[in-house]
């Protein structure tokens, strides 16, 4: 507490917010994470988007590894991993699974790995499916 000199009354020192300054932050604060929260979603669905790639780009580049190796395909993306072309078979990023890639054959009746594709249903930021990549 001071005192003013010219009256001699003691003049009281304010500490602390008001109520509508509490209200305003708050507010303001609001507004702010109302436009941060799309850009954050947004930014996670890119991060998930290119592990996708890549994961499909090195199974990919190991099935044309393992088919200059041994003139035929592989029978399936374990043995990918058995023969040491792949550490592991990767988790698909939007359907959390190994086990939910869809394998496409180099002809219908035959059992082997010519490609692979996502088992996601999802549409990607740019309009395309994911199991169409």
């Amino acid at each position: 507490m001071g005192q003013n000199t010219a009256t001699g009354r003691k003049i009281k020192l304010q500490a602390g917010f008001t109520l509508i300054e509490l209200v305003i932050s708050l507010s303001i604060l609001g507004i702010i994470l109302s436009f941060a929260e799309p850009i954050y979603k947004n930014s996670i669905i890119k991060a998930k988007e290119a592990a996708l790639k890549k994961d499909i780009f090195i199974i990919r580049d190991s099935i044309d590894q393992y088919y200059a190796d041994n003139s035929s395909y592989p029978a399936s993306l374990e043995e990918l991993v058995e023969k040491k072309y792949i550490r592991s078979i990767p988790e698909d990023p939007f359907t959390k699974s190994k086990d939910t890639w869809v394998i496409i054959s180099s002809v219908p009746e035959e059992v082997d790995v010519f490609d692979i594709h996502s088992g996601s249903d999802l549409l990607a930021l740019d309009g395309t499916a994911y199991n169409e990549w």
